[in-house]
């Protein structure tokens, strides 16, 4: 079953704060990365994971690898079901994973049981921005398969409003990356894990 809503959301100087309920406890040492693409999870995430002398892992990396092919390839052969059965498949991967920053791809969520694995692997932070930054971002890359559509804005629109309740769910602190710099987002992560993991160095 999947868990209920946080008690209670606070913000801070950099994002929003949610509170788990009594099952937080014993949390496993991993910082989980989530949000939509162009948030910054890769390389927010790179920067904290040096900082903290922990292991960088991305989960469409793992997919890649595991298939052999480019996650615009995979769409285009098997189509986007298939993808999200094999991102699915590299989240129960991690199961023993310890002391890593996961950066995970957009659409994880969307699947009830990847929402609870997500939890279970360590402290989910969800990377956020505002619509305009995210499509200036991805604009950018013109290979995402997503975005293959008559109207990419619209796609983004729309795609933005179904996730976002869902990373909403899932996270016990957001960061609006909008206008910080990707150091200043990192740090603000580390140091919400060090509160969230009573952790007394960031080493």
């Amino acid at each position: 079953m999947e868990r209920g809503p946080w008690r209670e959301a606070m913000p801070n100087a950099f994002g929003t704060r949610r509170h788990f309920g009594p099952e937080s406890a014993g949390m496993r040492n991993n910082i989980v990365l989530i949000g939509f693409m162009g948030s910054g999870k890769t390389s927010i995430g790179r920067l904290v994971a040096q900082r903290l002398g922990f292991q960088f892992v991305d989960t469409d990396a793992i997919v890649v690898e595991r298939v052999g092919m480019q996650v615009a390839e995979i769409f285009a052969k098997h189509g986007e079901p298939w993808f999200r059965e094999q991102e699915s498949a590299a989240l129960r991967s991690l199961g023993i994973l310890q002391r890593a920053v996961v950066s995970t791809g957009g659409g994880i969520v969307l699947h009830p049981r990847n929402r609870e694995l997500l939890r279970e692997l360590g402290f989910v932070v969800w990377l956020t921005a505002s619509e305009e930054v995210i499509f200036e971002r991805v604009s950018r890359n013109k290979k995402r398969p997503l975005l293959q559509t008559a109207d990419p804005r619209t796609t983004v629109h729309e795609l933005l409003e179904r996730r976002r309740p869902l990373y909403e769910g899932a996270a016990q602190f957001t960061v609006d990356s909008s206008s910080l710099a990707h150091e200043a987002a990192a740090e603000a992560v580390i140091a919400e894990a060090r509160r969230a993991f009573s952790w007394q160095t960031v080493a």
